[in-house]
């Protein structure tokens, strides 16, 4: 049985709903009722990827606060994958992935020195007043180096276990070509 460990950055602003997209992906459980999240919080998922091939994820949830994000180099550190996160009501918040991504480029790279992949997930696409339209986003997602977007509700439990199998994929295809590429197995 091989087994891959993929440390996965979930960023974005205060309040977009990155805690509760963690804990409803590991739990598949949604909770209303969440306090910010103070530094970092981590949590754990294993996935049967395949008949040999088990995958642990380290879901690195990272407040959205202004003051944390100087610790952030220590936080993206030995990331594989990255979910930037924004809220569809909040055009501020979608405004800010921009500087969500800048700041993970500047400071962490993957072992060969590409940039971490990264996906956009415009969330709370269950509310009715949204302000950023999907033609925004997909311009967006190509201008500032994303691989890929989708729309989650977390509340609604829609396209949170779908994003983060992408996510996964993307990670463990990279691991698994670097492995390969130095001539080694992944543990």
């Amino acid at each position: 049985m091989t087994e891959h460990l993929l440390k996965i950055l979930v960023i974005g602003d205060q309040n977009v709903g990155k805690t509760t997209f963690v804990h409803r992906y590991v739990s598949g459980q949604f909770n209303r009722d969440y306090r910010s999240t103070v530094g970092v919080d981590f949590s754990m998922k294993a996935l049967q990827w395949s008949d040999t091939e088990t995958v642990r994820l380290h879901l690195w949830d990272i407040a959205g606060q202004e003051r944390f994000i100087s610790m952030a180099r220590i936080y993206y550190k030995g990331a594989s994958g990255c979910v930037v996160m924004f809220d569809v009501t909040n055009s501020s918040s979608f405004l800010s992935c921009r500087h969500w991504k800048q700041d993970l480029d500047s400071k962490a790279t993957l072992p060969s020195g590409g940039a971490i992949p990264c996906i956009l997930l415009a969330n709370k696409c269950d509310l009715a007043d949204r302000s950023v339209s999907a033609e925004s986003i997909s311009r967006f997602c190509k201008a500032n180096g994303f691989v890929t977007w989708m729309e989650t509700s977390v509340k609604d439990n829609k396209n949170i276990t779908e994003a983060m199998r992408l996510k996964v994929k993307l990670a463990r295809t990279y691991i698994i070509s670097v492995s390969y590429s130095l001539g080694c197995c992944w543990p």
